[in-house]
């Protein structure tokens, strides 16, 4: 698991328990898998098409710096899947995971478009990172 961005969790990512939201931790993952998805497809076209079962592990607070990161699964004809897990940063307590997120590279008419890309090709990128 590669743990590529951080956030730290303010007053306005509360719910009304005082621990950080659900949706915006949801939103977090959707945009930084979809960055993922993107530079490893090269394409600023993708869509989120499918999120497994999310497990909410424990919560986080007010102050608390957490990081999300993603870890390469499969790949397909248009499509790539990755698995999540989110922790806070100092303790490394999990926090969220996710055991799939599938991303589709589509067309500027919003269709599946195949992006040309090898399980080869995903595997010799990821050695850089």
């Amino acid at each position: 698991m590669n743990f590529y961005s951080r956030k730290l969790i303010k007053p306005e990512d509360l719910n009304a328990n005082n621990t950080l939201f659900g949706g915006k931790l949801l939103q977090w993952i959707d945009e930084e898998a979809g960055i993922y998805a993107m530079t490893k497809l090269d394409s600023p076209k993708v869509v989120t098409k499918y999120m497994s079962e999310i497990n909410f592990v424990s919560s986080a607070r007010q102050a608390d710096v957490i990081e999300i990161g993603l870890r390469f699964i499969a790949v397909g004809r248009t499509s790539i899947t990755f698995a999540c897990e989110v922790r806070n940063l100092f303790t490394r307590k999990t926090i969220i995971t996710i055991d799939r997120i599938v991303f589709v590279n589509v067309d500027q008419n919003e269709r599946p478009k195949p992006h040309g890309k090898t399980l080869h090709d995903i595997q010799e990128t990821a050695r850089f990172e």
